[in-house]
């Protein structure tokens, strides 16, 4: 057992040597506009999370109101995976199943959420 390769049979051992034949290739400068990719919408404005009862068969949600239109099914998945609990889209609305307003709002804050309000 003197070598440490000797059984052992290594598919990339005829491919170490190609690496040097190849050209170069030439990396392009950055540019500004490169640099500051166009990021999510921020959670700017007053978001609300309200409990709800009615018309669920006794089952308790919470409604996520106030959120950017075009980041609801991004949130939702996160939300969904952060909080541990199912959610759905329902109009311009986020539901949360299950009574989450206190750790909804603790994990929208966490996300960057300026003003968060818990309502009845």
């Amino acid at each position: 057992m003197g070598d440490k390769d000797a059984g052992f049979n290594n598919p990339f051992a005829a491919l170490q040597g190609l690496g040097k034949d190849l050209p170069k290739q030439e990396k392009k400068p950055e540019t500004a506009e490169a640099k500051t990719p166009a990021g999510p919408a921020p959670l700017t404005g007053k978001i609300v999370l309200r409990r709800e009862k009615k018309g669920r068969g006794g089952k308790t949600v919470t409604r996520v109101s106030g959120l950017p239109s075009s980041r609801l099914d991004e949130l939702c998945r996160k939300m969904k995976k952060g909080l541990g609990c199912g959610a759905k889209v329902e109009g311009e609305d986020l539901v949360l199943l299950g009574e989450l307003t206190e750790r909804g709002a603790e994990w929208l804050k966490g996300a960057g959420a300026t003003q968060v309000v818990i309502g009845n």
